[in-house]
């Protein structure tokens, strides 16, 4: 049984579903594809702590699922601007545990992981899926990539009824 590693970059797949689809992401059928007939070294969600309290049930929820919830505080700026960026956690982490997994999953458009899919494809000669919204995934990383796989209806929330 090959072995995986899942990597989620909860802010970005929430932005960017939300702006192509106006739905969810749905971590339920993520995770039931992305473990399929795989046994998890680790999986980790990467999100900002609001501290309110439906950000801490979405928390409960992913840690049910199976994830390792690893928080971040938001900070707003006085400019208005947000920041709340994980790049540099996920990469650790991903560098880390690429070497005890035949693949990592990374669920995220940003381009600024391209170099982190190549070094682990190249150092560690795993296999590297890339989820992400197409339109908003950096060709880049899609590039880089072992496989993307697109996130679209089949990985969607269906959106409330108006």
């Amino acid at each position: 049984m090959k072995t995986v590693s899942l990597f989620v970059d909860v802010q970005n797949v929430y932005y960017t579903t939300r702006q192509a689809y106006r739905c969810h992401f749905d971590y339920n059928k993520f995770w039931a594809e992305a473990t399929k007939d795989r046994r998890v070294v680790q999986a980790i969600a990467y999100t900002t702590e609001r501290g309110d309290e439906k950000q801490r049930q979405f928390q409960n929820i992913l840690r049910a699922i199976g994830f390792e919830v690893k928080l971040k505080p938001f900070i707003q700026r006085s400019d208005g601007s947000a920041k709340g960026d994980w790049d540099v956690g996920i990469t650790l982490d991903a560098i880390e545990y690429a070497q005890d997994s035949d693949i990592v999953v990374l669920v995220s458009g940003d381009g600024d992981f391209d170099l982190l899919a190549t070094k682990m494809r190249e150092r560690h000669q795993v296999t590297v899926e890339v989820y992400g919204v197409p339109q908003l995934t950096a060709k880049s990383l899609i590039d880089a990539s072992s496989r993307f796989i697109p996130i679209d209806k089949h990985l969607l929330l269906t959106p409330p009824a108006r």
